[in-house]
């Protein structure tokens, strides 16, 4: 995200001496990705962030594929994924390949004795449930019910939940997730047609600064395995910071959706991109204004990538049965559409007070054990009617 944020106490030049009162320095930081090529912010620590206590044995996190090749319609029935209260171990994959991770977690409980970085992926979390704060090294971020929030590579965080019914959506996303670059000027700036602008981002705020030393844990995911790592300070010693690359959030309720004379193809839609998939969030919206349009999506093939539907709320228009926090599957290699009397029963209508989440991946997707226990096993016969049983 092309945005110039800072919070705190920075020096006026980047690279030169910034003293704490008693005369000693603080300590500079360059939290970056791509090398020194992409989006980069410098921190300033009141201690070295480099001073490990112990290391532990790691734990392998690495999703399992139990179907590794899939083409068939699946439907997974969300919420019976289990509450759990441990944040990460409440974390499910259910699909993955070498680019994302894509699961569900119901965390019962707040992340209180352990920090979390992901150092393989950046991360993207859908709240569609539950509310609280995303602490970070650069701020606090207040969430509610409807917020993306995205959490860069190398980013230590804790998640902070008002209550115990949380459900969450997450990505695990390899190459770094970016705003969609046709809604960007070669500034960086989002463009006028884009369905959200700067505005409605959630920064961090809040800078928490700790000058606190003990024994402070901190799980790492890296190259597959979770590591815990112990410090001798406290990882939010952050008296300052500035830069392009920090974590935000951003509301599906405050995506404005592209409407035409005649349906739209679901680019449309999009919210976030990398090199391997996009993220789309559909809302309410006004039908198709053309006499003779039908609002309901055309049959189309997903050759080159699968859809991935997660339902958050109202009444998904070309679906017969689905309800909230249910997944839907369009694996590549076959065409997929409305069900049947969808679309003829869009012709006419108005509008439509759908939510949904998707995601399209460019390469094929496997299966966990997880996902394939709450596959409804009937979805991919839904387009089914009496005269071709």
């Amino acid at each position: 995200m092309p945005i110039y944020h800072k919070l705190g106490s920075i020096p006026p030049k980047r690279h030169t001496q910034f003293r704490k009162s008693d005369g000693g320095l603080y300590y500079e930081q360059l939290f970056g990705t791509i090398g020194f090529d992409g989006m980069s912010s410098l921190l300033y620590h009141i201690h070295r962030p480099t001073i490990i206590r112990s290391v532990e044995q790691p734990l392998d996190v690495r999703p399992v594929l139990s179907c590794p090749h899939n083409i068939t319609p699946r439907r997974l029935m969300g919420f019976d994924v289990p509450f759990i209260d441990d944040y990460l171990q409440a974390r499910t994959p259910l699909m993955a390949n070498n680019d994302v991770v894509i699961g569900l977690a119901a965390p019962k409980q707040s992340m209180s004795d352990y920090f979390y970085k992901n150092a393989d992926a950046d991360e993207l979390i859908f709240v569609h449930r539950g509310s609280g704060t995303l602490r970070t090294q650069l701020g606090n971020i207040p969430f509610v019910a409807g917020d993306y929030l995205l959490v860069p590579r190398g980013m230590i965080h804790q998640f902070v939940f008002k209550d115990g019914e949380n459900r969450l959506l997450y990505l695990e996303a390899s190459s770094p997730l970016y705003t969609p670059k046709r809604y960007r000027n070669h500034f960086g700036q989002l463009l006028e047609h884009s369905p959200y602008c700067e505005r409605d981002y959630k920064l961090p705020v809040e800078l928490e600064t700790h000058d606190e030393i003990g024994d402070f844990r901190i799980k790492i995911r890296k190259q597959g395995m979770l590591h815990e790592v112990v410090y001798a300070t406290h990882p939010f010693d952050v008296v300052g910071w500035d830069g392009y690359n920090f974590p935000y959030g951003i509301s599906i309720y405050d995506f404005e959706p592209i409407t035409g004379r005649i349906h739209q193809p679901p680019p449309v839609h999009q919210m976030f991109e990398n090199q391997a998939f996009v993220v789309c969030s559909f809302v309410p919206r006004l039908y198709d204004y053309h006499p003779l349009s039908i609002p309901a999506p055309y049959n189309h093939s997903n050759i080159d990538s699968e859809e991935i539907l997660y339902y958050v709320d109202g009444d998904f228009m070309s679906r017969n049965d689905v309800a909230p926090g249910q997944i839907t599957l369009h694996p590549g290699g076959i065409p997929h559409g409305p069900h049947p009397g969808a679309y003829e029963r869009s012709i006419g209508k108005k509008e439509t007070a759908e939510y949904a989440v998707m995601i399209d991946t460019f390469r094929p997707l496997g299966l966990t054990d997880a996902a394939m226990s709450i596959d409804d096993g009937r979805y991919f016969r839904s387009w089914m009617e009496n005269q071709y049983e």
